[in-house]
């Protein structure tokens, strides 16, 4: 028995250690990170106005389970039958009735204004610096450029012995979508198959891919990197092997690359790392 209740004792500190060392790893930027309880970073105007409204109702919900604690505390310690052996015979209270209706009411019009302005600002795009179209199929994506001759690239999901150091398992890509920083993007999305869902956690974007229909949303990122999403339908067997890539570079890297993947995807990918390279020396000599 006390053997026990010391295994338990260091598998629960083990645990608060874990949670611990874990703590800065609150949420990722691109992609998931272990022990993450966030959302991952705002790297768009409307994913940080997402993470506005998120806190603001978890502030409502918070209030609202207080309140209703702080009641059942009253009722139970006041009216308990020790202290009432005789229950009163009262069933209205026409003041309090009002509150209840009143109350609620106001709450969900304070929780409308801020949503009828993210809705807004998700579906009323400014114009577009640039139009890609995302085509979902079991079970990949397909990522063409419309503005640059139709190029088409088809997103396949790194196998473990594929993937290269700092790579995500299950997340990676052989080809990655590429798209300037600080632009509006217009994304149009479909399927040829069955329901599939295009999401980049990062950018605060998820649209349905549906056959025979092309919805549309957009983003604009306002920060160089890698940014992973995956379908968020279930789409069939392979439904958890089919992640999109997308890189967000400077305008200058965006043109040159372009101008290499209309004629050779893999020659523009290995200027995209040549540029992750520079980038990083930089970087480090900066410091």
């Amino acid at each position: 028995m006390l053997r026990t209740g010391r295994q338990t004792t260091l598998s629960i500190a083990a645990l608060a250690a874990s949670l611990a060392t874990a703590a800065p790893a609150y949420a990722g930027v691109g992609q998931p990170s272990p022990w993450e309880i966030g959302l991952q970073d705002a790297v768009t105007p409307v994913f940080r106005q997402a993470h506005e409204f998120h806190s603001f109702i978890v502030v409502i919900m918070a209030a609202v389970v207080l309140f209703v604690l702080a009641l059942l505390v009253i009722v139970v310690v006041r009216f308990r039958e020790s202290k009432n052996p005789v229950p009163s015979k009262t069933t209205h209270h026409t003041l309090l009735e009002v509150a209840w209706t009143i109350i609620p009411v106001l709450i969900l019009v304070v929780i409308a204004v801020p949503s009828f302005r993210l809705l807004y600002a998700q579906y009323s795009p400014p114009p577009a610096d640039l139009t890609i179209k995302v085509i979902g199929r079991q079970w990949n994506w397909d990522v063409i450029y419309p503005d640059a001759g139709g190029l088409t690239m088809t997103q396949i999901m790194l196998q473990p012995d594929e993937l290269q150091p700092g790579q995500p398992n299950k997340l990676a890509t052989d080809y990655k979508a590429v798209v300037p920083v600080n632009k509006v993007v217009r994304v149009e999305v479909t399927a040829s198959d069955v329901i599939h869902s295009f999401t980049i956690p990062s950018f605060g974007v998820k649209v349905d891919a549906v056959p025979g229909r092309l919805n549309e949303t957009w983003f604009k990122a306002e920060r160089e990197g890698l940014y992973y999403g995956q379908c968020s339908e279930l789409c069939g067997l392979q439904h958890s092997g089919m992640p999109i890539t997308i890189q967000v570079v400077a305008q200058d890297v965006y043109d040159k690359w372009l101008a290499a993947a209309k004629t050779d995807l893999d020659g523009a990918d290995k200027l995209l790392e040549q540029a992750d390279a520079g980038s990083a020396n930089t970087s480090v000599a900066s410091r």
